[in-house]
């Protein structure tokens, strides 16, 4: 069953639920969704939704956007979701869960009016701060001295007063924010699902890369032959560990985590009821030929010794486009979409955004070979200037 929402349901999520004829809730996006489609989706009123819900027992409920966590909390009580969704999505709270597996973890809420007041010289440094509930990397800065606090302070001000209102409060709540220590370690994203034994899935391994130690910037994420099979039984075994203390089945996620240079890994967050955001884990079908919203749906299972053979010396790659925080979108004229495209060697697609209502320019998925990794390196660090035009 799907729930489809705001801000984005891509092309292939619309045509794998038409397709499937996957009952889908019949709000607002899907309804528009529907309307030009060459095979319609099937969609049910909410009172048809529910029932069918309660009918089924057990069922495998997934949803692209967090914009549906409120109705799900308003009307799928009886499923015990919301409490499962609350625990994962609020930092604080998750935090606090997983102090059974890691006990030594330093971490503290703090609301966000009660900043001016942080005695930033008691805590150590490196240290990580960001909202309670949020969403990619909105609000996220790290901390290495003292004498960075003021300027992080004001980035941060400026930052909530920006995006206020770019998302629902259960997406990101700017209003409490949490700080914890800094975990070192390479940078991963994971989409995975528990089935209805309650085993996790792994259906895609993507690796978080940054231009610097205090970039904490969402740009570019590439997943490999080499990334899934050095890291899948790693990301399973803290899967495991994590269901049991959750009772987690049927239920999808995306996670981020760290992975030291002694294998010891740890988790930064876990996204409940949905995969990699604005439906990029459309990036599993371009690499590996895997549909994550069918294998969640229909309890599939990678075959990844077969999946991978092949697929040496290539990574697929994810660009976000993101606005760096210096530039005003009032300032911006036009996006230069093709010059971006002809800098890669082989993009596969490119989907826009509005720049001015979620502060993001698109989305580019590339096929890279080793060869060129350059041009990764190259927008890795790029501020997006070349390709803006200025009124």
């Amino acid at each position: 069953m799907l729930i489809l929402d705001f801000p984005y349901v891509s092309e292939f999520l619309k045509n794998t639920a038409a397709e499937l004829q996957i009952p889908v809730l019949k709000n607002e996006m899907a309804a528009g969704l529907s309307i030009n489609a060459e095979k319609k989706l099937k969609l049910l009123e909410e009172a048809e939704f529910i029932e069918l819900i309660k009918e089924k027992g057990e069922y495998a409920l997934y949803s692209n956007s967090e914009n549906s966590i409120g109705w799900i909390s308003e009307n799928l009580g009886f499923t015990g979701l919301p409490e499962k969704i609350e625990l994962f999505k609020n930092k604080i709270k998750f935090r606090k869960l997983l102090e059974r597996i890691y006990p030594d973890f330093y971490f503290q809420g703090i609301d966000f009016e009660k900043l001016d007041e942080l005695r930033v010289e008691d805590i150590k440094k490196p240290f990580i701060i960001k909202p309670a509930v949020g969403f990619f990397s909105l609000g996220v800065y790290r901390v290495s001295s003292d004498d960075e606090w003021d300027s992080v302070l004001r980035r941060i001000k400026a930052e909530v007063e920006e995006i206020k209102g770019r998302y629902p409060e259960q997406v990101l709540d700017t209003g409490k924010f949490i700080i914890e220590e800094n975990i070192e370690g390479e940078e991963f994203a994971v989409d995975a699902y528990f089935n209805s034994a309650g085993k996790p899935v792994v259906l895609n391994i993507f690796k978080h890369i940054f231009s610097s130690d205090n970039d904490v910037n969402d740009r570019v994420y590439f997943t490999s032959k080499s990334v899934i099979e050095t890291y899948r039984e790693t990301v399973e075994d803290l899967l495991k560990e994590i269901g049991k203390l959750a009772g987690l089945r049927n239920f999808p996620l995306h996670i981020e985590l760290r992975i030291g240079e002694d294998r010891r890994i740890q988790l930064i967050e876990l996204n409940p009821m949905r995969f990699a955001g604005w439906c990029t884990t459309d990036i599993a079908y371009f690499a590996y030929g895997i549909n994550t919203y069918r294998y969640f749906l229909e309890q599939l299972e990678p075959e990844w010794d077969k999946i991978l053979t092949g697929r040496e010396g290539k990574s697929f790659c994810l660009v976000i486009l993101n606005k760096p925080a210096e530039i005003d979108s009032k300032y911006v004229k036009a996006f230069d979409y093709e010059k971006l495209l002809s800098d890669f060697e082989n993009p596969l697609e490119f989907r826009k955004a509005d720049h001015e209502k979620y502060g993001l320019f698109g989305f580019l998925f590339t096929e890279t070979e080793d060869s060129s990794w350059s041009e990764i390196e190259r927008i890795l660090i790029s501020d997006l200037k070349e390709y803006i035009t200025f009124r």
